[in-house]
C-alpha cells in the first residue's frame, strides 16, 4: 500500500508539473504573439494569388516584420485558419503583432486605394487635401497638429478609412522614422534633438525641388550653423509672413519679397535671426530629414537659384556675387521674352 501511495503521489506530482509546464507554455505562446514586432514603420506587404501560409510566414520572417515564422504557423494551426488567409496587398501597421497580422491576413482587410502627400506642404495645406480626398470617410481629427509632425508619402489603404486615422497613420509614420534614424546621424551636428532635425530638414525641404540637390543643400546648411552664420533661408521669411501660404499681388499675381518682408523679424525670418527657426515651415520628406542627419562635407557657403529650378552653389562671397549678377541677367531676359510674347 505505501508503494501504491509512493506512486499515486508522483503521478499527481508529476501532473501538476506537466499542467503548470503546459499552463506556462500557453502563456508565454500567447504573450509572443500578442507581442509588438520588431519592425517600426507600417509596410505594404503582397500575398500572391495561390501562395500558401508556409510561404507568406517565411516572407514576413526575412522582412523583418515578424521575429519567428514558427510562432505564426502555430498561432494559425490552432485557431484552425490556416487556408484562410487572402491574397492581395496589405499595409502592416508598426509594431503589428503576429497576431495582428495573422488577423489581417484573414479577414482580408486589403488595399483598395492610394494617396499622395508630396514633400514640402504645411500642415494646413496637408489638412485641406485629407479633407477633400473623397476616397475617405468621416470627420476631420478634433485636434490640433503642428507643423512638421506628419510624413509625406503615398499612402495605401482600404475601404472605410477615415480622415482622422489616415492624418494619424502620417503622425504615427513621422515618429518612427525618427526613432529608426535619429541615432544614426553624424556626431557632431549644430542641432541637438530629433524636432531640431525636423526644423532644419523642412527649411531644406523648401530650399530646392530637385533630389540630386537636397543632399549638398544640407550640406551647406549645417556648414553654416557650425561657422555661426545665418541660414537666410527665403522660404523662411514667407513662412513668417504667411505661413507659407503662396504670396500674391494685388493684381492676384505670385510676388517675390519685398525688402520690408526680408528686413521684418519675425520667429521664422532666418535673415533677421541666428539658428533655426522657431517650429518647422514644412513637413519634409523622409529623404531631407536624412540628409540633415547625415549631410556631405562642403565647402560651398553660398547658393542663388538658378532660374531654371536648380541653384549655383559657391563657396567665397565674391563668386557669389557673380552668381546673383547671372541669375539677375537670366531673370531680366526672361521677363523681356515674356512682354515679346
Amino acid at each position: 500500500m505505501r508503494f501504491l501511495k509512493a506512486i499515486l503521489a508522483l503521478i499527481i506530482v508529476l501532473a501538476i508539473l506537466a499542467g503548470a509546464a503546459f499552463a506556462y507554455g500557453w502563456f508565454w505562446f500567447q504573450g509572443e504573439v500578442a507581442k509588438p514586432g520588431p519592425f517600426l514603420a507600417e509596410t505594404e506587404f503582397t500575398i500572391e494569388r495561390g501562395e500558401g501560409l508556409s510561404s507568406v510566414a517565411n516572407r514576413l520572417e526575412t522582412d523583418g516584420l515578424i521575429a519567428d515564422q514558427r510562432l505564426l504557423r502555430l498561432k494559425a494551426r490552432l485557431d484552425d485558419v490556416e487556408s484562410e488567409i487572402k491574397a492581395g496587398s496589405y499595409v502592416v501597421p508598426g509594431r503589428a503583432s503576429v497576431a495582428d497580422i495573422l488577423k489581417q491576413f484573414v479577414e482580408g482587410d486589403v488595399i483598395e486605394f492610394r494617396l499622395t502627400i508630396p514633400e514640402g506642404l504645411t500642415t494646413a495645406q496637408i489638412l485641406r487635401r485629407v479633407e477633400a480626398a473623397e476616397t475617405l470617410t468621416g470627420d476631420m481629427p478634433d485636434r490640433e497638429f503642428e507643423e512638421g509632425v506628419l510624413l509625406p508619402d503615398t499612402y495605401a489603404f482600404g475601404a472605410g478609412t477615415t480622415r482622422t486615422q489616415f492624418i494619424e497613420r502620417m503622425e504615427a509614420a513621422q515618429d518612427a522614422l525618427l526613432e529608426e534614424i535619429w541615432d544614426t546621424r553624424q556626431d557632431g551636428l549644430p542641432i541637438s534633438t530629433p524636432y531640431e532635425a525636423v526644423i532644419l530638414a523642412s527649411v531644406v525641404e523648401k530650399e530646392t525641388a530637385k533630389a540630386e540637390e537636397r543632399d549638398l543643400v544640407a550640406g551647406l546648411f549645417v556648414g553654416r550653423l557650425k561657422k555661426g552664420m545665418r541660414l537666410e533661408s527665403d522660404p523662411t521669411i514667407i513662412y513668417g509672413v504667411s505661413k507659407g501660404e503662396p504670396l500674391y499681388n494685388r493684381q492676384g499675381q505670385r510676388r517675390t519679397l519685398y525688402r520690408s518682408e526680408i528686413n521684418r523679424k519675425t520667429d521664422w525670418n532666418t535673415y533677421q535671426m541666428d539658428g533655426l527657426p522657431k517650429t518647422p515651415i514644412c513637413n519634409p520628406g523622409r529623404d531631407a530629414i536624412a540628409a540633415v542627419l547625415n549631410p556631405p562635407e562642403t565647402d560651398y557657403v553660398f547658393f542663388v537659384a538658378d532660374g531654371k529650378g536648380g541653384h549655383l552653389f559657391a563657396e567665397t562671397y565674391a563668386e557669389h556675387q557673380r552668381n546673383v549678377a547671372a541669375y539677375r541677367a537670366y531673370e531680366r531676359g526672361e521677363i523681356a521674352r515674356e512682354r515679346e510674347n
